[in-house]
């Protein structure tokens, strides 16, 4: 007897629908993969605002009076010192050092005393480790007088990411998203709606983003579609925002990081705080900061129209130095780029290589990342 498996499906799975996003599996959720083109999305986000959901990412809410003496313990960034409102970015890690996810880390207001009703901090993980996550803490939490909610499918979560973002998002928030400092959030009100609301993004664009309950999600999103018509807002899917964070050099999950990789080499170091404190993978992350003979994450820049595609070798001469780990034809620059781990006798900007795509060597030139920076727009 053949086994089906239900997709999960996010509370705006039917506009998705009604509005032509053609509907693909990713990480167990039924998710728009694009609605026009990847192309028009991107540029869009880039010119103007992208509108993406992300409800399927991972919410996970921590309670009581050892939560961030917890998750101190097991992310590699430090959280204990967090005030109200800061968001970071961090990563847990096994003993080995290798990377079991990336996370964002919420210091959530507080008011009144801490007690084992109160949710103190918020970890949005990805979608695809959520379940490992969550049972990698849930192994841990015994010691700690603390405890974890995941609250994924009783809330939703909206990016609107682009340079007319903050103008948009602005008058129907109440207060002001403008001032807001990145990576800050707090809660707020959006439309009448309770919300929070974070000066982050995985675009490389200004923006924002806003976590809700399920319920209010479709009220919020159609809010913005028509608020935002006259900024040229376009709902954005899973392939544009695969373009857009790899021109931003934003890693992800299952390509730039697993457990195989660690921060260090990853260029992921200043989210480790060493110090005197201890956290899961600590003494294995020491010893890789002074290994200098680890392949490192690089970026390719490459000409023509070929694009090279994960697990690729990227070759020195004759000589097999990396390997691809994301690749795509950049709709900002009208040409290929790629991120790869490499030997680091080949990682210098500006060194000569190649990428062996189909048996074929065509040649890259290692460049800075990330390659767009909204500051300079260009690479």
């Amino acid at each position: 007897m053949t086994m089906t498996t239900q997709l999960a499906r996010t509370p705006l799975f039917d506009w998705h629908v009604a509005h032509g996003g053609r509907m693909v599996d990713f990480a167990g959720w039924e998710m728009p993969v694009q609605y026009s083109s990847i192309t028009t999305e991107h540029l869009a986000t880039r010119q103007a605002i992208g509108l993406f959901d992300i409800s399927h990412m991972g919410r996970l809410q921590f309670f009581g009076p050892d939560a961030a003496r917890f998750l101190d313990a097991n992310v590699t960034r430090s959280v204990a010192d967090m005030r109200p409102g800061q968001v970071r970015y961090g990563l847990v890690c096994n003993d080995r050092g290798g990377i079991l996810d990336d996370v964002l880390v919420y210091r959530l207001a507080v008011d009144g005393p801490v007690d084992e009703e109160t949710a103190t901090f918020q970890v949005v993980v990805n979608a695809s480790n959520r379940e490992k996550i969550v049972d990698w803490f849930q192994r841990r939490l015994p010691d700690y007088a603390t405890k974890l909610d995941d609250v994924t499918t009783s809330t939703a979560m909206i990016a609107v990411q682009g340079p007319s973002a903050v103008r948009l998002v602005d008058p129907l928030v109440a207060g002001s998203l403008s001032p807001m400092r990145y990576y800050t959030g707090a809660d707020a009100q959006f439309d009448g709606r309770d919300c929070f609301l974070s000066r982050t993004g995985y675009t490389g664009e200004d923006g924002c983003e806003i976590i809700c309950p399920a319920e209010d999600a479709a009220a919020i999103w159609d809010k913005l579609v028509a608020a935002g018509a006259s900024y040229g807002l376009q709902a954005v899917g899973l392939g544009a925002r695969d373009t857009l964070r790899l021109e931003a050099a934003m890693p992800l999950y299952g390509h730039e990081l697993s457990e195989s990789i660690n921060p260090i080499q990853a260029g992921l170091g200043f989210a480790v705080t060493f110090g005197d404190r201890e956290f899961v993978g600590k003494a294995a992350l020491e010893r890789f900061a002074k290994d200098a003979n680890l392949p490192v994450r690089v970026g390719l820049q490459l000409d023509g129209k070929r694009v090279p595609r994960q697990g690729a070798e990227v070759l020195r001469g004759d000589v097999v130095c990396g390997e691809v780990t994301s690749g795509t034809f950049s709709p900002t620059f009208e040409r290929p780029i790629a991120m790869a781990y490499v030997q680091p006798s080949a990682q210098a900007a500006s060194s000569r290589l190649a990428v062996d795509i189909r048996g074929t060597a065509y040649a890259c030139v290692v460049v800075p990342l990330p390659f767009y920076d909204r500051g300079k727009k260009s690479n």
